[in-house]
């Protein structure tokens, strides 16, 4: 399967990979800046976007085999990857596995406790249940900071100041994607993140986490440098799960400055 992507910029190359929602429009609020400085490819992932689902099993190993055949077909070995939520956890298994080089992973999964992912589960999916319920309105609710503060709450720790062209993409996207329900079975059902012991990442490995975060609770950073004794740690301050929301110009620096 070859993955819808697009390209920005010119420079050494960087590629983006999403967390549930809307593809690689959810890097919009900063792709731009990134392209100042990089050649960026964001791909949108099997289910997501415009890139057709996966035929058979989709788990956290499928999704991040369909990224690294990406890497391979486009000749981007050794490229500099950065990834938001089940994106994040995506980059970091590619490290993991020696594919690409420079790794930045904003708010990963795949760190919780086993009474965290239950909670992560009970709350997170009754949110895409109502997303879903509300689509035809959607547009209209994210217009107002009610209807923001309300929907968003889970996600940003400002949802009112966000623009409403900044999540829209990723909240309709939750109900849209067609493999939104399976790439939550996979997160919540399938095994956690496995770690990389000192000396065997390709790259230097960066750990962006929102203080605020209330789907991947900052206590899992400890975990995540735990397993991934390689990698330095950046706290966003007032921030939620997606920094590219809450702190853009944060997140762009981050990346930028921890990859080449």
């Amino acid at each position: 399967m070859t993955l819808n992507h697009i390209r920005r910029g010119r420079g050494r190359p960087l590629l983006l990979v999403h967390g549930l929602g809307a593809g690689w429009r959810s890097w919009a609020p900063i792709i731009e800046q990134l392209g100042e400085r990089r050649e960026v490819f964001a791909v949108d992932l099997p289910g997501f976007g415009d890139t057709p689902p996966l035929t058979g099993e989709v788990s956290i190993a499928s999704l991040t085999e369909s990224v690294a055949d990406f890497i391979r077909e486009q000749g981007l070995d050794g490229v500099a990857t950065a990834g938001q939520s089940m994106g994040g956890r995506i980059v970091l298994e590619l490290a993991r596995r020696g594919v690409g080089g420079d790794t930045v992973a904003l708010d990963p999964g795949g760190f919780w406790s086993d009474r965290e992912l239950a909670v992560f589960g009970a709350t997170l999916r009754p949110s895409i249940a109502l997303v879903r319920a509300l689509r035809g309105t959607v547009p209209s609710l994210l217009g107002t900071r009610a209807g923001r503060t309300v929907l968003l709450a889970q996600l940003s720790a400002r949802p009112w100041a966000i623009a409403r062209e900044t999540c829209l993409p990723d909240v309709v996207g939750l109900a849209d994607a067609p493999s939104t329900g399976a790439a939550m079975d996979a997160l919540t059902r399938g095994p956690k993140q496995q770690g990389a012991p000192s000396g065997t990442v390709p790259g230097r490995v960066t750990i962006g986490w929102g203080r605020r975060d209330l789907v991947t609770l900052p206590k899992q950073a400890v975990r995540a440098t735990e397993l991934f004794p390689d990698a330095v740690l950046h706290w966003f301050e007032r921030c939620g799960h997606f920094p590219q929301w809450d702190a853009p110009d944060e997140a762009t620096r981050l990346i930028l400055e921890n990859t080449d």
